[in-house]
């Protein structure tokens, strides 16, 4: 398990996420998620750098998958990717013509972990200071990660009573954020192992980040 391995996983849970504590609350969607074998969303990215620089936002549909595998496929900006097959990672801009490609334990993009997110999940293991809030029928959680040396700080969610994820906010070392929102969930969700190997197209640009 690493970073954001169980950031994610407020996905769905039996019974109202507000009228449960904490801890109930927590190992409700170990049980759920590790039992889980795919998930399918829609999801809404925002990225805030530090600074002046204007924030970005995308969209589309993430597809994960046991073990470890991940595909982000965007329509906003259309025909970008981000797929992980596992082991590595491939970030693929059209616009660029270019892939990005990098070892999954080694990659520093904050989509990445999320590939572990249907796996072991162990969030006393991997985090602490935990706090809840209630919003309206919702429920916030936040908490810190136990180890130090990781790229962020800081992570909320947002679960409905359903026990789905609607928001995740993770707070970066030097107060970077990105933001996600996320619908339309779907567990174990069909999705064919080939979506997640990736070739890139014929004369694009590949850079190994290890070697930069």
């Amino acid at each position: 398990m690493t970073r954001l391995a169980v950031w994610c996983a407020l996905f769905a849970l039996s019974c109202s996420a507000a009228d449960l504590p904490p801890d109930a609350l927590l190992k409700s969607i170990e049980t759920r998620y590790n039992r889980a074998q795919s998930l399918k969303l829609a999801f809404s990215e925002t990225y805030v750098g530090v600074g002046h620089a204007p924030a970005r936002t995308e969209s589309g549909t993430l597809y994960l998958k046991k073990p470890g595998r991940m595909r982000w496929e965007y329509s906003s900006p259309a025909g970008k990717l981000f797929v992980s097959d596992g082991k590595q990672v491939f970030l693929y801009t059209p616009m660029q013509n270019r892939v990005e490609r990098s070892k999954l334990k080694q990659s520093d993009d904050l989509r990445a972990p999320m590939a572990f997110l249907l796996g072991k999940l162990d969030f006393s293991k991997e985090f602490r200071s935990f706090e809840s809030r209630t919003e309206g029928t919702n429920t916030w959680i936040t908490a810190e990660p136990k180890n130090p040396n990781l790229e962020f700080s800081r992570v909320e969610m947002l679960a409905a009573p359903d026990g789905r994820i609607l928001k995740l906010h993770v707070t970066g070392i030097g107060n970077s954020r990105i933001d996600f929102s996320f619908s339309d969930e779907v567990l174990n969700a069909p999705v064919a192992a080939v979506e997640f190997a990736f070739h890139p197209p014929p004369g694009v640009e590949v850079v190994d980040e290890a070697t930069r």
